[in-house]
């Protein structure tokens, strides 16, 4: 049998192919595979090989002017239905985009369209899986692409037309190609990554530095979201003890014009943080809660994702979706698999800066004690110094002052010797310049004693009122530094409170007990076949120590 070639151009070959035909490279011309019918391909098929048969002609009774009465409407649908059948025995793969989505009875409805590139509408039509044929392709879709029929969704589908009398045309689908959902999805985020890149503005939100601290923090989310209550249990923990504010804006995260809700969201929340605050917030948090694949591209926005980029301010997404990512998560600044997640990373630097503060309050209060010891030990050696130097002077003048005696007493006793052989003048000038000489000596030592005495005393008040100031400083720095602590180490106490035995038990913990209800922390206290109770979060069970000995 010869190969049926076809007159199909270049502009044709997806139309052809669409069909069922198949290229020769040698011949380089496309050509109806054997057990394939030649009357879908009736444009491009030689003259001599179109078909005349029935399916050419439709089967349709033409009406006739003799005829006035023409045929039933029923009879012209089923002549359609034959040539449609006729002409369409197997299925053709076909490019389509979802509208909308409908079940009944098992069987799901759809609304299928093409668009030309500017969105306009090129095509629409009904289409059917039947409950049979999407028990069996339905999962293996969502399987492999994590995603479910909904309305934007672009599939390639296996499609049959069929007309019928009372329904009109429909296409009946019997298989989804998932590779092509996927591509167009990754494509779309390929696009928009490349074009941000040559813009500069990938990376701008990640280069930003990670929050130092959290005090204040803008929650962008879908109002309701399951995802958003695990979040708020932990966060107004946190808000109730003062330790971090959480401002919470609502936006659709799905469906038509979602993502352009939630950039005016952020965008009006931000601008009415900066005119109360005066400054932006530590960070903008996006959660949604998980979600189908498709559900997460709605998120896939070039507008919403450049204005994360430029925001300014680190952006923490909690989207919700370990298998995939959308291209919020690669331009965020820190990306988390789930809102849970995002909280608990919060906490961790909350909890990590809390504990510097304790370390530096330690450090503050080793240092306050060193410079104080340091400070009485200053005082104290210029006290000693200044005792010292005071006696010394002291001794110095009390030594002049016993020379310049003896000096007198000698000169005296010489002037007595001469008077006894002189004359009574001469004893009265000796007497004179006695008294005069003694009376200076006194004078002098007195003198010296006074500006001894008066630079210690001057020096001991000087000494004195440093040694008053500095310890001032030192007190008043240390009540400062002892009332932040006691502030900060209530809030952490008043935390720590919160995080009971109860909320222990609930993430997975047990408390052993004694028969008599004690806590026990240590194994080396059990004894062999000992009688023990184990408290879970929802209950105590009773147990008993093995007879082997116990291993530590």
């Amino acid at each position: 049998m010869s190969t049926l070639y076809l007159n199909a151009l270049f502009k044709d070959k997806d139309a052809v192919k669409a069909l069922g035909a198949r290229w020769d490279p040698e011949a380089r011309k496309w050509y109806v595979p054997p057990g394939l019918s030649p009357d879908p391909f009736a444009d491009w098929l030689p003259d001599p090989a179109r078909p005349t048969g029935p399916a050419s002609r439709a089967r349709i009774p033409e009406a006739t002017h003799a005829d006035a009465r023409g045929i039933p409407l029923s009879q012209l649908m089923r002549g359609v239905a034959q040539a449609v059948a006729e002409a369409y025995r197997a299925g053709v793969w076909t490019r389509v985009e979802i509208v909308r989505v409908e079940l009944r009875r098992g069987h799901v409805h759809l609304e299928l369209a093409e668009r030309r590139p500017g969105g306009e509408l090129a095509a629409q039509a009904r289409g059917m899986i039947w409950a049979g044929t999407a028990s069996r392709i339905l999962p293996e879709f969502e399987q492999a692409t994590g995603a479910q029929l909904a309305a934007g969704l672009k599939l390639l589908v296996r499609a049959r037309p069929e007309a019928h009398a009372l329904y009109g045309l429909s296409l009946s689908i019997d298989a989804i190609d998932p590779q092509y959902t996927l591509g167009d999805l990754e494509t779309r985020k390929r696009e928009i990554r490349a074009r941000l890149q040559r813009e500069g503005l990938h990376d701008a939100n990640r280069r930003l530095p990670h929050p130092w601290d959290y005090q204040s923090v803008l929650v962008i989310a879908p109002q309701g979201a399951a995802g958003l209550g695990d979040f708020r249990a932990e966060a107004q923990r946190l808000a109730r003890h003062g330790v971090c504010r959480f401002v919470y804006a609502f936006s659709r995260f799905q469906g038509e014009g979602a993502a352009a809700e939630i950039r005016a969201t952020m965008l009006q929340a931000l601008q009415h943080w900066h005119t109360e605050a005066g400054a932006p917030p530590d960070a903008v948090v996006i959660l949604r809660g998980g979600g189908a694949v498709n559900d997460l591209a709605w998120l896939n926005d070039y507008e919403l994702a450049r204005s994360l980029c430029e925001l300014g301010v680190p952006v923490l997404t909690g989207i919700g979706h370990e298998r995939d990512s959308t291209v919020l998560d690669e331009v965020a600044n820190l990306r988390f698999d789930t809102p849970s997640k995002v909280i608990l990373g919060i906490e961790q630097v909350i909890h990590k800066r809390a504990a510097d503060a304790r370390g530096f309050f330690a450090d503050l209060m080793q240092a306050a004690l060193h410079n104080a010891w340091t400070a009485r030990e200053a005082v104290a050696r210029i006290e000693r110094e200044m005792r010292s130097g005071a006696r010394e002077q002291l001794a110095a003048a009390r030594r002049h002052a016993d020379a310049t005696n003896a000096d007198i007493r000698l000169g005296a006793t010489w002037s007595l010797h001469k008077a006894r052989h002189g004359a009574h003048d001469i004893l009265a000038q000796l007497r004179h310049e006695t008294r005069y000489r003694l009376s200076s000596a006194r004078h002098c030592t007195a003198a010296r004693l006074s500006t001894v005495l008066e630079r210690s005393r001057h020096g001991m008040r000087t000494a004195q009122q440093g040694a008053d100031r500095n310890l001032a400083e030192l007190a008043a720095a240390a009540r400062r530094s002892v009332q932040d602590a006691a502030s900060k180490a209530q809030t952490l106490m008043r935390e720590i409170a919160g995080q009971g035995p109860e909320k222990t038990l609930r993430r997975g913990f047990a408390i052993v007990r004694t028969a008599k209800g004690q806590p026990i922390t240590d194994a080396g206290r059990l004894r062999p076949g000992e009688e023990i109770e184990i408290q879970f979060r929802d209950g105590t069970v009773p147990g008993r120590t093995s007879h082997q000995e116990n291993q530590r």
